[in-house]
Protein backbone atom coordinates (compact mmCIF):
# COMPACT_ATOMS: atom_id res chain seq x y z
CA UNK A 1 0.00 0.00 0.00
CA UNK A 2 1.51 3.43 -1.04
CA UNK A 3 2.43 6.10 1.77
CA UNK A 4 -0.52 7.89 3.49
CA UNK A 5 -1.09 11.33 2.54
CA UNK A 6 -1.31 14.45 5.26
CA UNK A 7 -2.52 17.83 5.23
CA UNK A 8 0.33 20.10 4.78
CA UNK A 9 -1.71 22.73 7.39
CA UNK A 10 -3.82 22.88 10.40
CA UNK A 11 -5.95 24.85 7.74
CA UNK A 12 -5.97 22.40 5.47
CA UNK A 13 -7.34 19.97 8.36
CA UNK A 14 -10.29 22.67 9.28
CA UNK A 15 -11.25 23.56 6.09
CA UNK A 16 -11.39 20.12 4.65
CA UNK A 17 -13.13 19.16 7.67
CA UNK A 18 -15.55 21.82 7.57
CA UNK A 19 -16.22 21.24 3.68
CA UNK A 20 -17.25 17.57 4.49
CA UNK A 21 -19.32 18.98 7.29
CA UNK A 22 -20.42 21.50 4.99
CA UNK A 23 -23.18 20.69 2.20
CA UNK A 24 -26.47 21.02 1.49
CA UNK A 25 -28.13 20.53 4.66
CA UNK A 26 -26.65 23.63 5.79
CA UNK A 27 -27.60 26.24 2.61
CA UNK A 28 -30.63 23.85 1.44
CA UNK A 29 -32.36 22.22 4.57
CA UNK A 30 -31.42 24.46 7.44
CA UNK A 31 -33.37 27.32 5.78
CA UNK A 32 -35.82 25.95 4.83
CA UNK A 33 -36.74 23.80 8.03
CA UNK A 34 -35.89 27.45 10.16
CA UNK A 35 -38.50 29.38 8.02
CA UNK A 36 -40.83 26.34 9.16
CA UNK A 37 -40.52 26.43 12.64
CA UNK A 38 -40.23 30.02 13.50
CA UNK A 39 -36.96 31.60 12.81
CA UNK A 40 -34.81 33.07 15.34
CA UNK A 41 -35.89 30.60 18.04
CA UNK A 42 -35.51 27.72 16.31
CA UNK A 43 -32.23 28.42 15.27
CA UNK A 44 -31.14 29.40 19.40
CA UNK A 45 -32.23 26.05 20.12
CA UNK A 46 -30.43 24.11 17.06
CA UNK A 47 -27.01 25.84 18.07
CA UNK A 48 -27.95 24.50 21.52
CA UNK A 49 -27.74 20.97 20.02
CA UNK A 50 -24.87 21.06 17.92
CA UNK A 51 -22.75 21.63 20.50
CA UNK A 52 -24.34 19.38 23.23
CA UNK A 53 -24.85 16.57 20.29
CA UNK A 54 -22.50 17.15 17.05
CA UNK A 55 -18.92 18.11 19.14
CA UNK A 56 -18.72 15.09 21.45
CA UNK A 57 -18.74 12.77 18.30
CA UNK A 58 -16.98 14.73 16.45
CA UNK A 59 -14.17 14.61 18.84
CA UNK A 60 -14.56 10.85 19.32
CA UNK A 61 -14.11 10.20 15.20
CA UNK A 62 -11.24 12.72 14.89
CA UNK A 63 -9.63 10.39 17.75
CA UNK A 64 -9.77 7.30 16.51
CA UNK A 65 -8.73 8.25 12.74
CA UNK A 66 -5.51 10.20 14.45
CA UNK A 67 -4.68 7.52 17.03
CA UNK A 68 -5.36 4.24 13.98
CA UNK A 69 -3.69 6.53 11.14
CA UNK A 70 -6.04 4.56 9.17
CA UNK A 71 -9.86 5.16 7.46
CA UNK A 72 -12.88 3.45 9.15
CA UNK A 73 -12.22 0.26 7.33
CA UNK A 74 -9.35 -0.66 9.21
CA UNK A 75 -8.87 2.21 12.16
CA UNK A 76 -11.45 -0.31 14.93
CA UNK A 77 -8.92 -3.48 13.50
CA UNK A 78 -5.77 -1.27 15.03
CA UNK A 79 -7.58 0.19 17.99
CA UNK A 80 -10.16 -2.73 19.30
CA UNK A 81 -9.29 -5.16 22.04
CA UNK A 82 -7.93 -8.65 20.92
CA UNK A 83 -10.78 -11.05 20.32
CA UNK A 84 -13.84 -8.11 19.51
CA UNK A 85 -15.87 -7.32 17.21
CA UNK A 86 -15.87 -3.56 16.73
CA UNK A 87 -14.53 -4.19 13.15
CA UNK A 88 -16.98 -5.50 11.64
CA UNK A 89 -18.38 -1.56 11.95
CA UNK A 90 -16.35 -1.04 8.89
CA UNK A 91 -18.89 -2.58 6.24
CA UNK A 92 -21.85 -0.10 7.90
CA UNK A 93 -19.55 2.82 7.87
CA UNK A 94 -18.06 1.97 3.75
CA UNK A 95 -22.16 1.61 2.93
CA UNK A 96 -23.13 4.62 4.60
CA UNK A 97 -20.70 6.34 2.36
CA UNK A 98 -21.61 4.58 -0.84
CA UNK A 99 -25.58 5.71 -0.62
CA UNK A 100 -24.65 9.12 0.40
CA UNK A 101 -22.61 9.37 -2.57
CA UNK A 102 -25.57 7.22 -4.89
CA UNK A 103 -27.94 10.09 -4.10
CA UNK A 104 -25.47 13.49 -3.13
CA UNK A 105 -23.89 13.44 -6.73
CA UNK A 106 -27.23 13.93 -7.83
CA UNK A 107 -28.43 16.66 -6.10
CA UNK A 108 -25.12 18.04 -6.62
CA UNK A 109 -25.59 17.89 -10.13
CA UNK A 110 -28.74 20.18 -10.22
CA UNK A 111 -26.62 23.19 -8.89
CA UNK A 112 -24.16 22.62 -12.17
CA UNK A 113 -28.03 23.11 -13.94
CA UNK A 114 -28.87 25.76 -12.13
CA UNK A 115 -26.31 27.96 -12.83
CA UNK A 116 -26.50 27.46 -16.49
CA UNK A 117 -30.37 28.42 -16.44
CA UNK A 118 -29.34 31.77 -14.37
CA UNK A 119 -26.67 32.49 -16.47
CA UNK A 120 -28.17 32.14 -19.67
CA UNK A 121 -31.59 33.87 -18.41
CA UNK A 122 -33.83 31.20 -18.98
CA UNK A 123 -36.22 32.07 -15.83
CA UNK A 124 -37.03 35.84 -17.80
CA UNK A 125 -40.68 36.97 -17.78
CA UNK A 126 -41.48 33.27 -16.22
CA UNK A 127 -44.12 32.69 -13.20
CA UNK A 128 -43.95 31.09 -10.45
CA UNK A 129 -45.75 27.91 -11.94
CA UNK A 130 -43.36 27.97 -15.27
CA UNK A 131 -40.35 28.23 -12.95
CA UNK A 132 -41.22 25.13 -11.07
CA UNK A 133 -42.12 23.04 -14.09
CA UNK A 134 -38.42 23.97 -14.91
CA UNK A 135 -37.71 21.60 -12.14
CA UNK A 136 -40.16 19.10 -13.24
CA UNK A 137 -38.65 19.19 -16.48
CA UNK A 138 -35.38 18.62 -15.30
CA UNK A 139 -36.39 15.77 -12.87
CA UNK A 140 -38.30 14.14 -15.79
CA UNK A 141 -35.27 14.30 -18.20
CA UNK A 142 -33.07 11.39 -17.28
CA UNK A 143 -30.39 11.91 -19.82
CA UNK A 144 -29.80 15.85 -18.22
CA UNK A 145 -29.85 14.57 -14.80
CA UNK A 146 -27.16 11.46 -15.79
CA UNK A 147 -25.31 14.17 -17.44
CA UNK A 148 -24.78 16.60 -14.75
CA UNK A 149 -24.57 13.97 -11.75
CA UNK A 150 -21.32 12.22 -14.14
CA UNK A 151 -20.01 15.86 -14.12
CA UNK A 152 -19.85 16.05 -10.26
CA UNK A 153 -18.67 12.80 -10.15
CA UNK A 154 -15.91 13.50 -12.68
CA UNK A 155 -14.63 17.06 -11.24
CA UNK A 156 -14.59 15.51 -7.84
CA UNK A 157 -13.01 12.49 -8.72
CA UNK A 158 -10.51 14.76 -10.77
CA UNK A 159 -9.72 16.66 -7.29
CA UNK A 160 -8.81 13.25 -5.46
CA UNK A 161 -6.84 11.91 -8.32
CA UNK A 162 -4.61 14.76 -8.35
CA UNK A 163 -3.09 13.65 -4.17
CA UNK A 164 -4.58 14.36 -0.77
CA UNK A 165 -2.36 17.74 -0.90
CA UNK A 166 -2.53 19.02 -4.04
CA UNK A 167 -5.78 17.80 -4.98
CA UNK A 168 -7.97 17.45 -1.82
CA UNK A 169 -6.58 19.84 0.52
CA UNK A 170 -5.38 22.70 -2.25
CA UNK A 171 -8.79 22.91 -3.80
CA UNK A 172 -11.17 22.36 -1.14
CA UNK A 173 -9.37 25.25 0.44
CA UNK A 174 -10.10 27.18 -2.59
CA UNK A 175 -13.80 26.12 -3.00
CA UNK A 176 -14.22 27.00 0.58
CA UNK A 177 -12.58 30.51 0.47
CA UNK A 178 -14.52 30.97 -2.73
CA UNK A 179 -17.59 29.54 -0.76
CA UNK A 180 -17.33 32.04 2.31
CA UNK A 181 -16.44 35.32 0.24
CA UNK A 182 -19.85 34.50 -2.12
CA UNK A 183 -21.69 34.16 0.94
CA UNK A 184 -20.80 37.28 2.52
CA UNK A 185 -21.27 39.07 -0.77
CA UNK A 186 -24.77 37.25 -1.68
CA UNK A 187 -25.89 38.23 2.20
CA UNK A 188 -24.69 41.78 1.68
CA UNK A 189 -26.97 42.06 -1.35
CA UNK A 190 -30.07 40.71 0.54
CA UNK A 191 -29.81 42.86 3.48
CA UNK A 192 -30.13 46.05 1.55
CA UNK A 193 -32.59 44.90 -0.57
CA UNK A 194 -36.11 46.92 0.10
CA UNK A 195 -37.95 45.61 3.34
CA UNK A 196 -35.40 43.43 4.14
CA UNK A 197 -35.65 44.31 7.49
CA UNK A 198 -38.59 42.50 8.24
CA UNK A 199 -36.65 39.27 6.69
CA UNK A 200 -33.81 40.04 9.35
CA UNK A 201 -36.44 40.36 12.30
CA UNK A 202 -38.22 37.34 11.64
CA UNK A 203 -35.02 35.25 11.34
CA UNK A 204 -32.47 36.97 14.06
CA UNK A 205 -35.20 38.21 16.91
CA UNK A 206 -36.16 35.19 18.55
CA UNK A 207 -39.54 34.90 19.41
CA UNK A 208 -40.79 31.85 21.51
CA UNK A 209 -44.39 32.00 20.83
CA UNK A 210 -43.22 30.26 17.43
CA UNK A 211 -42.16 27.26 19.50
CA UNK A 212 -45.53 26.91 21.08
CA UNK A 213 -47.56 27.16 18.12
CA UNK A 214 -45.45 24.68 16.47
CA UNK A 215 -45.33 22.48 19.30
CA UNK A 216 -42.38 22.18 21.26
CA UNK A 217 -41.63 18.83 21.18
CA UNK A 218 -41.79 19.06 17.43
CA UNK A 219 -39.51 22.03 16.84
CA UNK A 220 -37.17 20.76 19.33
CA UNK A 221 -36.94 17.51 17.72
CA UNK A 222 -36.47 19.63 14.22
CA UNK A 223 -33.47 20.99 15.88
CA UNK A 224 -32.05 17.86 17.20
CA UNK A 225 -32.03 15.79 14.05
CA UNK A 226 -30.81 19.02 12.06
CA UNK A 227 -27.83 20.01 14.32
CA UNK A 228 -26.84 15.83 14.07
CA UNK A 229 -27.14 15.48 10.44
CA UNK A 230 -25.93 18.22 9.29
CA UNK A 231 -21.98 17.36 10.41
CA UNK A 232 -22.19 13.60 8.45
CA UNK A 233 -20.98 11.80 11.47
CA UNK A 234 -21.18 8.49 11.96
CA UNK A 235 -19.69 6.97 9.09
CA UNK A 236 -16.08 8.21 9.47
CA UNK A 237 -16.28 10.54 6.90
CA UNK A 238 -14.86 12.92 9.65
CA UNK A 239 -12.37 9.75 11.59
CA UNK A 240 -10.09 9.90 7.48
CA UNK A 241 -9.28 13.51 7.74
CA UNK A 242 -7.98 12.77 12.01
CA UNK A 243 -5.90 10.41 10.54
CA UNK A 244 -4.35 13.10 7.92
CA UNK A 245 -3.65 15.23 11.13
CA UNK A 246 -0.39 15.50 13.21
CA UNK A 247 -0.87 15.35 16.91
CA UNK A 248 0.32 19.20 17.67
CA UNK A 249 -3.42 20.46 18.46
CA UNK A 250 -5.96 18.96 21.06
CA UNK A 251 -8.66 17.71 19.22
CA UNK A 252 -11.68 19.81 21.01
CA UNK A 253 -9.96 22.84 19.53
CA UNK A 254 -9.83 21.53 15.85
CA UNK A 255 -13.43 20.36 16.03
CA UNK A 256 -14.80 23.42 17.89
CA UNK A 257 -13.44 25.65 14.43
CA UNK A 258 -15.00 23.16 12.15
CA UNK A 259 -18.47 23.41 13.97
CA UNK A 260 -17.94 26.73 13.91
CA UNK A 261 -17.23 27.02 10.09
CA UNK A 262 -19.83 24.77 9.36
CA UNK A 263 -22.19 27.28 11.58
CA UNK A 264 -21.37 30.29 9.80
CA UNK A 265 -22.63 28.67 6.60
CA UNK A 266 -25.81 28.09 8.04
CA UNK A 267 -26.86 31.59 9.12
CA UNK A 268 -25.13 32.81 6.03
CA UNK A 269 -27.54 30.76 4.31
CA UNK A 270 -30.48 32.13 6.11
CA UNK A 271 -28.71 36.04 6.04
CA UNK A 272 -28.97 35.41 1.91
CA UNK A 273 -32.64 34.02 2.10
CA UNK A 274 -35.16 35.46 4.53
CA UNK A 275 -34.21 38.76 3.73
CA UNK A 276 -34.92 38.37 0.11
CA UNK A 277 -37.90 36.25 0.41
CA UNK A 278 -39.72 38.57 2.80
CA UNK A 279 -38.61 41.75 0.29
CA UNK A 280 -40.43 40.11 -2.27
CA UNK A 281 -43.35 38.64 -0.27
CA UNK A 282 -42.29 35.01 -0.80
CA UNK A 283 -43.02 32.38 1.78
CA UNK A 284 -39.87 31.16 3.51
CA UNK A 285 -41.22 28.17 4.78
CA UNK A 286 -42.46 26.81 1.61
CA UNK A 287 -40.37 23.42 2.61
CA UNK A 288 -38.02 21.40 0.19
CA UNK A 289 -38.64 23.68 -3.19
CA UNK A 290 -37.61 26.76 -1.35
CA UNK A 291 -34.12 26.16 -3.54
CA UNK A 292 -35.19 25.20 -6.82
CA UNK A 293 -38.53 26.78 -7.37
CA UNK A 294 -39.11 29.77 -4.61
CA UNK A 295 -35.75 31.23 -5.17
CA UNK A 296 -35.56 31.63 -8.83
CA UNK A 297 -38.85 33.51 -8.64
CA UNK A 298 -37.15 35.97 -6.08
CA UNK A 299 -34.07 36.24 -8.37
CA UNK A 300 -36.20 37.15 -11.38
CA UNK A 301 -37.54 40.31 -9.56
CA UNK A 302 -34.50 41.14 -8.16
CA UNK A 303 -31.80 44.00 -10.45
CA UNK A 304 -29.33 41.63 -11.77
CA UNK A 305 -31.22 38.93 -10.65
CA UNK A 306 -28.54 36.49 -13.45
CA UNK A 307 -25.86 37.49 -11.77
CA UNK A 308 -27.12 37.06 -8.41
CA UNK A 309 -28.99 33.69 -9.27
CA UNK A 310 -26.06 31.99 -10.66
CA UNK A 311 -23.21 32.91 -8.19
CA UNK A 312 -25.97 31.84 -5.64
CA UNK A 313 -25.93 28.50 -7.48
CA UNK A 314 -22.24 28.42 -7.83
CA UNK A 315 -22.03 29.20 -3.94
CA UNK A 316 -24.42 25.95 -3.58
CA UNK A 317 -22.13 23.83 -6.03
CA UNK A 318 -19.41 24.69 -4.06
CA UNK A 319 -20.94 23.51 -0.93
CA UNK A 320 -22.64 20.73 -2.08
CA UNK A 321 -18.90 19.59 -3.63
CA UNK A 322 -16.82 19.88 -0.51
CA UNK A 323 -18.86 17.12 0.76
CA UNK A 324 -18.74 14.77 -2.33
CA UNK A 325 -15.04 15.26 -2.65
CA UNK A 326 -14.51 14.34 1.29
CA UNK A 327 -16.92 11.45 1.35
CA UNK A 328 -15.21 10.15 -2.20
CA UNK A 329 -11.62 10.74 -0.11
CA UNK A 330 -12.77 8.13 2.64
CA UNK A 331 -14.22 6.03 0.30
CA UNK A 332 -11.06 6.24 -1.67
CA UNK A 333 -8.88 5.40 1.52
CA UNK A 334 -11.32 2.56 2.51
CA UNK A 335 -10.50 0.67 -0.27
CA UNK A 336 -6.87 1.51 -0.53
CA UNK A 337 -6.23 0.11 2.84
CA UNK A 338 -8.74 -3.36 1.92
CA UNK A 339 -7.54 -4.24 -1.69
CA UNK A 340 -4.06 -2.55 -1.25
CA UNK A 341 -3.80 -1.24 -5.16
CA UNK A 342 -2.49 1.81 -6.90
CA UNK A 343 -4.61 5.07 -5.46
CA UNK A 344 -4.94 6.39 -8.87
CA UNK A 345 -6.51 2.95 -10.12
CA UNK A 346 -8.90 3.36 -7.37
CA UNK A 347 -10.05 6.35 -8.16
CA UNK A 348 -10.38 5.36 -11.98
CA UNK A 349 -12.58 2.54 -10.99
CA UNK A 350 -14.63 4.29 -8.21
CA UNK A 351 -15.35 7.32 -10.09
CA UNK A 352 -16.91 4.35 -12.87
CA UNK A 353 -18.72 2.35 -9.66
CA UNK A 354 -20.32 5.47 -8.13
CA UNK A 355 -21.78 6.98 -11.59
CA UNK A 356 -23.55 3.46 -11.85
CA UNK A 357 -24.62 3.75 -8.48
CA UNK A 358 -26.11 6.92 -8.78
CA UNK A 359 -28.12 5.96 -11.66
CA UNK A 360 -31.02 4.55 -9.57
CA UNK A 361 -31.31 7.75 -8.09
CA UNK A 362 -31.34 9.67 -11.72
CA UNK A 363 -33.90 7.14 -12.79
CA UNK A 364 -36.20 7.19 -9.59
CA UNK A 365 -37.57 10.57 -10.62
CA UNK A 366 -38.52 9.50 -14.28
CA UNK A 367 -38.27 5.58 -15.73
CA UNK A 368 -38.53 4.13 -12.26
CA UNK A 369 -40.99 6.79 -10.61
CA UNK A 370 -43.56 4.04 -9.95
CA UNK A 371 -41.52 2.80 -6.91
CA UNK A 372 -42.79 4.53 -4.29
CA UNK A 373 -40.90 2.90 -1.16
CA UNK A 374 -42.68 5.14 1.46
CA UNK A 375 -45.97 6.22 -0.55
CA UNK A 376 -47.20 8.59 -2.79
CA UNK A 377 -44.12 11.21 -3.00
CA UNK A 378 -41.55 9.06 -2.67
CA UNK A 379 -38.65 7.31 -4.60
CA UNK A 380 -35.34 5.93 -4.87
CA UNK A 381 -33.77 9.05 -3.43
CA UNK A 382 -36.40 9.10 -0.14
CA UNK A 383 -35.35 5.42 0.31
CA UNK A 384 -31.24 5.99 0.37
CA UNK A 385 -31.50 8.81 2.50
CA UNK A 386 -33.40 7.08 5.11
CA UNK A 387 -31.26 4.50 5.07
CA UNK A 388 -28.08 6.95 5.69
CA UNK A 389 -29.66 9.56 7.69
CA UNK A 390 -32.52 7.69 9.55
CA UNK A 391 -30.14 4.55 10.18
CA UNK A 392 -26.51 4.61 9.65
CA UNK A 393 -25.60 8.35 11.00
CA UNK A 394 -27.22 7.24 14.22
CA UNK A 395 -26.14 4.23 14.64
CA UNK A 396 -23.08 4.40 13.53
CA UNK A 397 -22.28 7.36 16.12
CA UNK A 398 -23.79 4.80 18.64
CA UNK A 399 -20.38 2.38 17.99
CA UNK A 400 -17.96 5.73 17.85
CA UNK A 401 -19.41 6.75 21.14
CA UNK A 402 -19.37 3.26 22.78
CA UNK A 403 -16.29 2.79 20.99
CA UNK A 404 -14.46 5.45 23.06
CA UNK A 405 -16.10 5.55 26.51
CA UNK A 406 -16.79 1.65 26.62
CA UNK A 407 -14.05 -0.39 29.26
CA UNK A 408 -15.06 -3.03 26.32
CA UNK A 409 -13.74 -0.99 23.03
CA UNK A 410 -10.88 1.44 22.60
CA UNK A 411 -12.08 3.22 26.27
CA UNK A 412 -12.16 6.53 27.97
CA UNK A 413 -9.00 6.54 28.84
CA UNK A 414 -7.46 6.02 25.53
CA UNK A 415 -9.78 7.90 23.83
CA UNK A 416 -8.90 11.40 26.61
CA UNK A 417 -5.16 10.53 25.98
CA UNK A 418 -5.60 10.74 22.20
CA UNK A 419 -7.99 13.63 22.49
CA UNK A 420 -6.11 15.78 24.72
CA UNK A 421 -2.88 14.89 22.94
CA UNK A 422 -1.10 18.55 21.52
CA UNK A 423 -1.79 22.49 22.55
CA UNK A 424 -5.24 23.98 22.56
CA UNK A 425 -8.84 23.48 23.96
CA UNK A 426 -9.01 19.76 26.30
CA UNK A 427 -11.97 17.61 25.94
CA UNK A 428 -14.52 18.38 29.25
CA UNK A 429 -13.94 15.49 31.65
CA UNK A 430 -16.86 15.99 33.28
CA UNK A 431 -18.37 15.45 30.89
CA UNK A 432 -17.79 11.77 30.49
CA UNK A 433 -21.34 10.29 32.65
CA UNK A 434 -22.59 12.43 30.16
CA UNK A 435 -21.20 11.06 27.20
CA UNK A 436 -21.15 7.32 28.20
CA UNK A 437 -24.66 7.37 29.08
CA UNK A 438 -27.10 10.44 28.18
CA UNK A 439 -25.79 11.34 24.90
CA UNK A 440 -26.50 7.66 23.20
CA UNK A 441 -29.62 7.83 24.74
CA UNK A 442 -30.51 11.42 23.07
CA UNK A 443 -29.11 9.85 19.74
CA UNK A 444 -31.47 6.43 20.60
CA UNK A 445 -34.42 8.84 20.62
CA UNK A 446 -33.57 10.69 17.25
CA UNK A 447 -33.23 7.32 15.66
CA UNK A 448 -36.69 6.33 17.15
CA UNK A 449 -38.59 9.52 16.25
CA UNK A 450 -37.03 9.04 12.85
CA UNK A 451 -38.77 5.98 12.28
CA UNK A 452 -41.81 6.92 14.23
CA UNK A 453 -41.72 10.18 11.81
CA UNK A 454 -41.74 8.35 8.67
CA UNK A 455 -44.16 5.33 9.44
CA UNK A 456 -46.66 6.40 12.04
CA UNK A 457 -47.03 9.90 12.05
Amino acid sequence: MEKRGSFSTRLGFILVSAGCAIGLGNVWRFPYITGQYGGASFVLIYLVFLAILGLPIMVAEFAVGRASVRSAAMSFDVLEPKGTKWHLYKYGAIAGNLLLMMFYTTVSGWMFYYIYKMATGAFDGMDAEAVGAVFGGLLADPVTMAGCMILVVVLCGGVCYLGVEAGVERITKLMMAALLVLMVVLAINSIMLPNSEIGLKYYLYPDFSKVVEYGVQEVVFAAMGQAFFTLSLGIGALAIFGSYIGKSKRLTGEAVWVIVLDTFVAIMAGLIIFPACFSYGVNPGSGPNLLFVTLPNVFNHMPLGHFWGAMFFLFMAFASMSTVIAVFENLICCFLELLRKDRKIIIRWGMLVIILLSMPCVLGFNLWSGFTPFGPGSNVLSLEDFIVSNNLLPLGSLVYLAFCTSRYGWGWNNFIKEADTGKGMAFPKWIRFYATWILPLIVLYIFAAGYYAMFFK
